[in-house]
């Protein structure tokens, strides 16, 4: 694979910092190109196609914002680092409106800048990795949706192990994704051009499971009429993926372990050996350990297995990617069901992030794929989405339903309680946060370091609070 250079564009009228930064930055691994005016700025911007920009606000022929407004506008591929000598919220709050992807007030340490590009640089190679291993049923990460930092660690971690042929173990929760990780797995690997077999360990009745993995000859039993491949004959040169491999009978596991050591099987009824070459990927939703410990997983067939160890992280853990992953949703259903949404009211935004998903992607997949059925309209609003959702975070000072049944009220618990007060977390969230900026004296960039968060969150949230606050949708 081609190493990706990211090219950086740098717009700073000072020339004395223009020449700190690129001291910072001379043994990074970047193009890196300077513009001491928003004029050549925007030359550069069509001649050079920088990746990202560091871009000062305060410019001696314009506002940093109209260049930003520009990139936003015509839709370009950029990430844009503002960066600025004021501390105005107002300032902020505008250059994340028309999409800056970070903020940093002056002065800017060396660490800070390394840091900030670096983080920068790692997603732009994830969305490089998307762009080269893209196809055409995904416009992700090879099946996958999502741009949070869990997943771009899982994203990294397929891409390292999937050359390889060592035998990898998913966990995760149902509905995070674990047939759509074996098969990026499989497509990146060096049997991307043999057959990506999957095979769900707890749909198929016991009394067959033998036959489905390994094959049967004519009459081995009744009902087999002619003779059949299994899944590791018609996986040969590729890839078996074994879903909920913990859900399989104790008597089998030890005949999948000598499959696993020696390459190879029986059909059922037959004393023909025979061998193929199979990458093993296997998945459970539950915890594997517990199992052996259980006594209902072998340990051996456990180390066997669990070489590479991925665990899918549930949707309530990938942040923004909620959103991600509905708007990708809504336009894919939206086109489908010849309806006209094109995206989520604020408030619909809120609740969808709110909510804790336990049926995760797949749950969601649904939701939305409901909403496009149900209604119409170019924007899914509060009222839109099923009542489980709405009802999980009630108004203000209410518990939601469904975490303790039925709850008092904040009154009653104050009573009680002996002045307890439920909130609901954005809530709590939102007071923590200002509290912090306050404690800070308004240094965003410290309150963030110290609620061990990105600038730009606190930013976002902000311009969320701001809307909410003067009721705007």
């Amino acid at each position: 694979m081609d190493t990706f250079v990211p090219k950086v564009l740098m717009v700073e009228d000072s020339a004395p910092i223009r020449a700190v930064y690129s001291a910072y930055l001379k043994n990074e691994q970047i193009n890196l190109k300077m513009a001491a005016t928003g004029e050549k700025a925007l030359d550069l911007i069509n001649s050079f196609k920088p990746h990202i920009i560091l871009l000062d606000i305060y410019l001696p022929d314009m506002s940093g914002i109209d260049i930003l407004k520009m990139i936003f506008s015509s839709k370009l591929d950029i990430k844009v680092i503002v960066v600025t000598g004021s501390d105005s919220v107002t300032d902020a709050v505008a250059a994340m409106h028309y999409g800056a992807y970070d903020f940093m007030s002056k002065p800017i340490s060396a660490q800070r800048l390394k840091v900030t590009l670096n983080n920068t640089i790692n997603t732009l190679h994830l969305n490089n990795l998307v762009t080269q291993y893209q196809s055409h049923q995904s416009d992700q990460f090879v099946g996958f949706i999502g741009a949070s930092k869990v997943m771009q660690g899982i994203y990294q971690t397929i891409e390292r192990v999937a050359p390889s042929k060592a035998s990898v173990f998913i966990t995760g929760e149902s509905g995070t994704g674990k047939e759509v990780c074996a098969e990026a797995i499989h497509k990146l690997s060096s049997c991307k051009n043999g057959r990506f077999i999957p095979l769900n360990c707890a749909a198929i009745p016991k009394d067959l499971m033998e036959s489905e993995i390994f094959g049967h000859v004519k009459g081995a039993f009744t009902g087999a009429l002619t003779t059949r491949e299994g899944a590791v004959g018609l996986a040969d040169g590729g890839t078996l993926f074994l879903d909920e491999i913990c859900e399989m009978d104790l008597s089998l596991q030890s005949k999948l372990l000598r499959f696993l050591q020696t390459g190879k099987y029986y059909k059922v009824g037959s004393n023909e050996l025979e061998s193929v070459d199979v990458r093993i990927v296997c998945a459970t939703n539950r915890n594997p350990m517990v199992e052996v410990k259980a006594g209902r997983f072998r340990e051996d067939l456990y180390y066997r297995l669990h070489v590479i160890p991925i665990a899918l992280p549930p949707l309530r853990e990938r942040g923004d990617d909620v959103e991600r992953i509905a708007q990708k949703f809504l336009i894919e259903f939206s086109k489908e069901e010849k309806k006209s949404f094109s995206r989520f009211s604020l408030r619909a935004s809120q609740l969808l992030m709110s909510y804790d998903w336990p049926g995760n992607v797949r749950q969601l997949q649904n939701v939305v794929r409901q909403i496009v059925v149900m209604n119409d309209g170019a924007e899914v609003t509060e009222e839109m989405l099923p009542d489980t959702i709405r009802s999980f975070v009630n108004k203000e000072y209410e518990v939601p339903i469904g975490v303790l049944g039925s709850v008092p009220r904040p009154y009653d618990l104050q009573n009680a309680e002996r002045g307890f007060t439920v909130k609901p977390l954005a809530q709590v969230e939102r007071e923590t946060i200002e509290k912090t900026i306050n404690f800070f004296h308004g240094n965003i960039e410290r309150a963030a370091q110290a609620l061990e968060i990105n600038s730009s969150t606190i930013y976002r949230k902000m311009k969320v609070w701001s809307r909410l606050d003067k009721g705007t949708d």
